[in-house]
């Protein structure tokens, strides 16, 4: 074992000096500084392209089609711009609250079933309610919606009760033309008839 003296120290890992680039010809770095002569890679930045770059050429995320569904930034309001709600379920309003308290998304998080204000707030149906609450939430499940009102409670749509979808024009058109009204059915009878006893 060697003795530890002051002559006998030495760094844990060898002393690497720093490369000085641009000190002269003489110096082995001179001149074009280890870049080469021109080009993209002579640039400052040309070692932080974002990742895809293709040298200017269309990306291949933007060079194939833009398909439907949770992926893809086009299907609004899904896809990475989806709007989220935090559900809660009925077993916890059960559990949380007495019969006659008022539910709202402030109550909720003052009893840690939500984590946030800001977000839209969902009642789901999951599990059984036998007291009367007067919920508001931003939307509700069908069947919460039956079992809140079921169980004497009422029922708040904070940003308006969603209207029901229609058809489009084109759908009521064709149903309009597959479903003859009333008078046109009882003259195709009669043509029918007619053209039997003939």
């Amino acid at each position: 074992m060697v003795e530890l003296n002051l002559h006998s120290l030495s760094p844990a890992q060898p002393r690497k000096d720093r490369k000085r680039v641009g000190r002269g010809l003489g110096s082995g770095k001179g001149r074009y500084s280890g870049r080469g002569i021109k080009g993209q890679k002579s640039r400052s930045g040309s070692h932080k392209m974002a990742a895809g770059f293709e040298g200017g050429q269309m990306p291949i995320d933007m060079r194939l089609p833009k398909l439907r569904g949770n992926t893809s930034a086009d299907a609004m309001p899904i896809g990475p711009f989806r709007t989220y709600s935090q559900p809660v379920n009925l077993r916890d309003l059960e559990e949380r609250f007495a019969a006659g308290d008022e539910v709202t998304p402030e109550s909720l998080k003052d009893r840690r079933l939500i984590r946030k204000v800001l977000v839209d707030v969902k009642i789901l149906g999951v599990g059984e309610l036998s007291k009367a609450l007067s919920v508001s939430a931003h939307s509700f499940s069908k069947t919460a919606k039956e079992k809140i009102e079921a169980a004497g409670g009422t029922v708040t749509w904070l940003r308006g009760e969603p209207v029901p979808r229609t058809a489009p024009k084109r759908a009521r058109k064709r149903s309009a033309v597959t479903e003859p009204d009333e008078e046109t059915a009882e003259i195709t009878d009669e043509a029918a008839e007619a053209a039997e006893e003939a």
